[in-house]
């Protein structure tokens, strides 16, 4: 009998990794990477300049949090903006402006909704997520899920923009082994379907109307002491 094929919660990381660099690097037009060597952690934060973070549940539990330069930031928000074909002054300048947050909060939406429909295709698991939420720091915020987490775990990888600027990406689970039983099939994905959900969201994004994925309620930031 053949031995049943593992898949370990840094498998589960790969999948988020390539869910950050897929989404990235199609709403940017430009090649987004990954460090291959990952450091594990003991603690997961938000960092400045901007943290935005991500709580998914369901078949197994876990945290994703993204902190970004002021420099990744804007490379990324004027790339995203400009590929959409919105001119160059139109764009915000700061990357405390509202519009960079409401897109990055965004992008960060489709990359776990991406990473959760992966997980559903490839490892037959549900897992759901719940609103990102942004926040503009110029210090550590400290993180944690509000639940128990069976032997948890914590994963710190770097990424790299077209310019050379660098962001990270934190993850907390359960430390997880999906054994494969047996084959079975896998549900395809339309390619196209990251870029039509980025086109149908560009309107809200130009007009400057606020996204509830992005913004972050006054009893959040009183919670995290800000």
């Amino acid at each position: 009998m053949a031995k049943p094929k593992t898949i370990s919660t840094d498998d589960v990381l790969v999948m988020l990794c390539s869910s950050v660099t897929k989404v990235l690097s199609t709403a940017t037009g430009n090649q987004i990477g990954y460090s291959p060597m990952v450091q594990k952690i003991t603690r997961t934060c938000l960092r400045p300049d901007i943290g935005c973070f991500v709580l998914f549940d369901g078949g197994f539990s876990g945290l994703v949090i993204i902190n970004f330069s002021s420099q990744a930031a804007m490379e990324i928000y004027r790339s995203y903006m400009t590929n959409m074909g919105i001119s160059e002054s139109e764009l915000a300048t700061v990357h405390t402006s509202d519009e960079v947050a409401n897109m990055l909060g965004e992008l960060m939406n489709q990359i776990v909704g991406d990473f959760t429909g992966n997980v559903g295709r490839d490892l037959q698991v549900s897992i759901n997520q719940n609103q990102p939420k942004m926040l503009t720091i110029n210090k550590e915020v400290m993180v944690s899920i509000d639940t128990n987490l069976d032997r948890p775990q914590a994963r710190r990888v770097a990424f790299t923009t077209a310019r050379r600027n660098v962001f990270y990406m934190e993850l907390a689970m359960d430390k997880t082994e999906f054994l494969k039983l047996h084959d079975f099939e896998r549900e395809e994905v339309d390619p196209d379907r990251i870029l039509a959900e980025q086109k149908q969201g560009d309107g809200s994004v130009k007009s400057g109307a606020p996204q509830q994925s992005a913004l972050v309620d006054t009893d959040l930031l009183e919670e995290l002491g800000l």
